[in-house]
């Protein structure tokens, strides 16, 4: 990589080393505060859909900071080192910092849009019980919906239940109104709690904006696939986001990676890099 190397190529650039220690600081936090006290900082600083309860336009920048474990904030920093440290010696602490934020913001814009496709459908079924609960219209929600409570969502848990035992009353007689009344009045509170759900945390959307800029940036360096397989960074990062796609597209059950916010991260990043190219800015 020397012949990268600006002059006064430092190993911990300013705006790489302070993010680390963010990010760090934050994850700290996080369990911290949920240990001893019992908040859980995610409500206020993950990204969340905009029409959750627990949405905050601040989000979309927070959520960056915060991490759902140990091997995710640990090979996030690393690459953000390994990246961010090379990029922010080339283009300086103001233009690294704002390429960090722009594809971080837009890998959680991407995601957003993302998530409101895929969640349409079951708002849509939980809306038309809302408006009207006839007996057709709860059975297509039970059958196509995947309610996402179990015995240690809380107090929600047993509302579930309850309502589960006022569909049978329905059943039993399509006229119980205080019953469909009971079921209208759950899932008002459930939609609020489906929604609260669909959360992003992570650095990873500007990492793979970082990635991407390396890659266009310096196309043929060699960057070592489990510290052994040398692959150039072009290839490399095509493989990484032809993967991202092909795992979103075809997301298996159980998967909690947003994969179209890395994409995000990477489309944003993309288009800077040829803005600042077109402008013979890249390099300075």
């Amino acid at each position: 990589m020397n012949q990268y190397r600006p002059t006064g190529f430092r190993l911990l650039t300013p705006v790489v080393k302070n993010l680390i220690i963010i990010n760090v600081l934050m994850y700290i936090a996080t369990l911290v505060f949920m240990s001893s006290f019992g908040i859980d900082l995610n409500r206020l600083f993950a990204l969340h859909y905009p029409t959750a309860p627990d949405f905050r336009v601040w989000q979309f920048v927070t959520y960056m900071f915060m991490h759902g474990g140990l091997d995710h904030i640990f090979f996030n920093m690393f690459a953000l080192w390994m990246f961010g440290n090379i990029i922010e010696n080339v283009w300086g602490t103001k233009k690294f910092l704002i390429f960090y934020f722009v594809t971080g913001i837009g890998a959680a814009i991407t995601y957003i849009i993302w998530i409101h496709f895929k969640m349409a459908p079951d708002l849509s079924l939980i809306n038309k019980v809302i408006a009207d609960p006839s007996l057709q219209n709860i059975a297509d929600l039970i059958l196509h919906h995947r309610f996402l409570v179990n015995k240690y969502s809380g107090v929600i848990w047993n509302d579930f239940l309850a309502f589960q035992d006022n569909v049978n009353a329905l059943q039993l007689n399509p006229h119980n109104n205080m019953a469909a009344q009971h079921i209208v009045t759950f899932l008002s509170e459930y939609k609020a709690y489906f929604l609260n759900q669909h959360i992003v945390v992570g650095a990873s959307g500007a990492i793979f904006g970082l990635l991407l800029a390396f890659g266009m940036m310096f196309p043929d360096s060699l960057i070592y696939v489990y510290f052994a397989i040398p692959v150039k960074a072009k290839y490399f990062v095509i493989f990484y986001g032809l993967l991202e796609l092909f795992s979103g597209v075809y997301n298996r059950p159980g998967d909690n990676v947003a994969h179209f916010a890395h994409l995000g991260g990477m489309v944003f990043g993309y288009f800077m890099i040829v803005y600042w190219k077109k402008k013979g800015e890249l390099f300075n």
